[in-house]
């Protein structure tokens, strides 16, 4: 067992042995795959409560264990995992901030964007018109989380001044 420093957190000391690694923020443990005969490795984030990402793992050669972990392949699985983080990350923003541009009738380009801050308790969001042309701010209301954002609803509330959508 090796134990450089962890570049995430110079104070910590790394972990590396043939089945868990425990690196720059990112720990990589080796276990059996409950699906089949195999073995499967799990990278978890540092703080996170699940993995962020679950994979087949080699054999090793004797065809029972699995393949040691190196530095390469724990390097390839911190990627991966970080990005698996990023898309969901960006796929949860989608989700809940949304925007479309519509044209006044009086040939302004207003962009409205709809942001929705998910809560268990008291989830909420904030309907906000902009001008396209200098991203002022023309108007912002609370909306109900489950209001939806199209480009009718859009000019709809456009056209009644900006007044609360029911």
């Amino acid at each position: 067992m090796t134990e450089p420093i962890d570049s995430a957190n110079p104070d910590t000391p790394a972990l590396q042995q043939d089945r868990f690694w425990q690196d720059r923020g990112w720990t990589a443990r080796i276990i059996k795959n409950e699906e089949d005969d195999g073995w499967a490795v799990e990278m978890t984030r540092d703080g996170d409560p699940e993995p962020a990402l679950v994979g087949p793992w080699t054999m090793g050669r004797d065809k029972k264990n699995p393949k040691p972990m190196d530095g390469p392949a724990f390097s390839t699985l911190v990627k991966t995992a970080a990005e698996v983080i990023r898309r969901h990350e960006q796929q949860l923003h989608a989700t809940l901030n949304k925007s479309v541009t519509v044209t006044a009738r009086d040939g302004r380009r207003i962009r409205v964007a709809l942001a929705i801050v998910p809560d268990e308790d008291n989830p909420s969001a904030t309907l906000s018109a902009h001008d396209d042309e200098d991203d002022s701010e023309l108007a912002s209301v609370n909306v109900s989380p489950a209001f939806k954002l199209t480009s009718g609803s859009a000019t709809s509330w456009i056209e009644a001044d900006f007044a609360r959508p029911r």
